[in-house]
């Protein structure tokens, strides 16, 4: 190969600075995190005061870091490695939050190219959420066997469906009647390793629907008139397979959506602080979490 051919094709791997932000402590740009800060499981929470309620659980901290609402704590529990990560609210944060992780892991920060051995890392979403089930009570946990996105972010990136994504968008389009001007579904599911962890008496298994906002789009109505008001009754009724529509939330479809496209292993476990059709509310937001919190650490320490 001549030398200029060589130059041209590195060029071409290398990912341009306006693409791949690194900023002067050689870290990944929004997360300001390197990649020996990083372990190979991943804490991920919305709220960026949860990471000390989850870090206070560890052993020994290592690192701490942060830049915005993107805050860092890594450390053991025994020998189990592990690093907490907040998102902040929506799948916009997640988009960001997704593409970092794997860059810093996956991506040669000094040359900018892509490693040829890639790695997989265990992302665990812990977060809140509100049940579709009357069943479901408050203060139960629900973890993600399957996610329909409803945000739109996934169709921006070019993917290949699944025939089992593409039949059950056709049934939640049809037995929601969902409306056609919003933002076209899209489906992922739990990585199996990870879903299997999580099982008890207290945690249900099923389809969890990502909105775009907190309001309207999971039908919530303050001083303005809701569009759509009987979507929230529609999509619980949406069944697929053995599993149903069990709860709302704002990030999950974007974890497993980017997660599962960039080899990583995905699951969302949630709390449920509200459920939407008995219009019940937790009477201790903060202790369900902190039992969340103490539910998934004993799961995660208990896999090799």
């Amino acid at each position: 190969m001549y030398k200029f051919e060589a130059e041209l094709i590195n060029s071409i791997m290398q990912f341009k600075e306006s693409e791949l932000i690194i900023n002067q402590r050689g870290g990944v740009y929004h997360l300001n995190l390197r990649p020996e800060e990083l372990a190979d499981t991943v804490i991920l929470v919305g709220d960026p005061g949860r990471v000390a309620e989850v870090s206070r659980h560890f052993d020994h901290l290592e690192v701490r870091t942060g830049n915005r609402e993107f805050i860092t704590h890594t450390g053991y529990i025994g020998k189990k490695r592990i690093s907490c990560i907040s998102t902040g609210i929506g799948t916009d944060n997640i988009d960001i939050v997704l593409n970092e992780l794997d860059a810093a892991v996956n991506i040669d920060l000094e040359t900018r190219t892509e490693k040829p051995e890639k790695k997989s890392l265990n992302l665990i979403r812990l977060g809140t959420t509100g049940a579709l089930q009357p069943d479901i009570e408050v203060d139960s946990f629900i973890a993600s066997a399957y996610v329909i996105g409803l945000d739109g972010l996934m169709n921006y990136y070019k993917y290949h469906k699944t025939i089992e994504q593409m039949d059950m968008i056709e049934d939640f389009t049809w037995q929601t009647s969902y409306p056609h001007v919003l933002s076209k579904p899209y489906v992922f599911k739990a990585s199996d390793s990870l879903l299997k962890l999580f099982r008890g008496d207290n945690c249900h298994h099923g389809i969890t629907l990502t909105a775009p906002g907190f309001y309207a789009p999971q039908g919530r109505k303050l001083r303005y008139e809701l569009l759509y008001p009987e979507l929230i009754d529609n999509y619980a009724k949406f069944r697929y397979k053995e599993f149903y529509t069990t709860n709302l939330e704002m990030e999950t479809s974007a974890l497993y959506g980017l997660g599962t496209l960039l080899g990583h292993q995905v699951c969302t476990v949630c709390t449920v602080v509200a459920n939407r059709i008995n219009r019940t509310f937790s009477a201790d937001g903060h202790k369900a979490v902190e039992e969340l919190i103490k539910f998934a650490l004993q799961k995660i320490c208990s896999n090799p």
